[in-house]
């Protein structure tokens, strides 16, 4: 008999702690800046400090679909601010040097493009 089981293997309460665990950690700016990383989260992505801290520390026994979606959401949204922040770093060093970095810029647009990809997913 087939399975009448709804949730998406990948939709597990181990990977919104993985989500919630690299998005704080990507955010904050220091050691000693865990409150301004969450309030900045809680601004730009909606999701409370509490919810965030719950899936981190892995006292949250459940988690919705809309929460997941929006942890798994905001990841690959900072996902997708580094790498732009990597071409960015990439455009300028290959303008102030002759060195030759197009390997570096073809595998930064290929990540650009592969999260890109992941995040229409989501919509």
């Amino acid at each position: 008999m087939k399975s009448t089981n709804i949730m998406d293997p990948k939709m597990t309460i181990d990977a919104a702690h993985d989500y919630a665990s690299r998005l704080l950690d990507l955010e904050q700016r220091g050691s000693s800046d865990t409150e301004g990383a969450l309030y900045r989260l809680e601004q730009r992505y909606g999701i409370s400090p509490n919810q965030i801290l719950h899936l981190k520390s892995r006292r949250a026994k459940i988690c919705d679909v809309s929460l997941f979606a929006r942890i798994r959401g905001a990841y690959l949204d900072t996902c997708q601010r580094l790498v732009a922040k990597l071409q960015h770093e990439i455009a300028i060093e290959k303008a102030t040097t002759d060195a030759d970095l197009a390997d570096l810029e073809t595998r930064a647009r290929a990540l650009a493009e592969e999260i890109a990809a992941k995040k229409a997913a989501l919509k």
